[in-house]
């Protein structure tokens, strides 16, 4: 069995407008959700074994503050230009040359990537909890999608069964 998580950075501060996208930091509400998103994993999820991460400002830090609240051995993090606004199968491609046996993979990204690809690799799930993940997957949002695979190259398309869908307003 794989889990992977899919952790779409929190929202980011539009405080300097002149900023490089890739340069924006979080603001206070992206700070508070990141936190409350960590705690979540902590207490619901379990620690990912492995972290792929989009390697922006703002996805950065968003990894910073879940690691902050996770117990125990930090996980692996990998910090992957390639990741930075991925598309689906730029995404799917990376996870698929994970090794090492990691069961649990956690990538942090950005829309619209992230939130096609959560859509894609489910195929069952609790339908309203699909229902909620398809109208929207906003800033700090986390899908668990487990898969009934012992490989990363093994995940496929509709594979997937939505084990949760959070985000930071349902934590408050």
């Amino acid at each position: 069995m794989l889990t992977l998580s899919l952790l779409r950075h929190a929202k980011s501060s539009w405080d300097e407008p002149d900023l490089p996208d890739h340069e924006r930091t979080l603001s206070k509400r992206g700070t508070k959700a990141a936190t409350e998103i960590g705690r979540y994993i902590e207490r619901n999820e379990g620690r990912p074994e492995l972290i792929l991460s989009s390697d922006s400002v703002r996805t950065r830090a968003t990894v910073s503050l879940v690691l902050a609240e996770l117990s125990g051995n930090p996980p692996e993090v990998v910090f992957d230009e390639g990741l930075y606004l991925a598309l689906p199968a730029m995404i799917l491609e990376r996870l698929r040359k994970v090794k090492g046996g990691q069961k649990h993979v956690m990538v942090v990204g950005h829309n619209p990537g992230l939130h096609a690809l959560a859509l894609s690799l489910t195929g069952s799930g609790d339908r309203k909890a699909i229902q909620k993940m398809a109208m929207k997957f906003p800033t700090a949002g986390l899908a668990v999608i487990t898969f009934d695979a012992d490989d990363w190259n093994a995940i496929k398309p509709a594979a997937g069964t939505l084990k949760d869908f959070i985000i930071p307003r349902e934590l408050a």
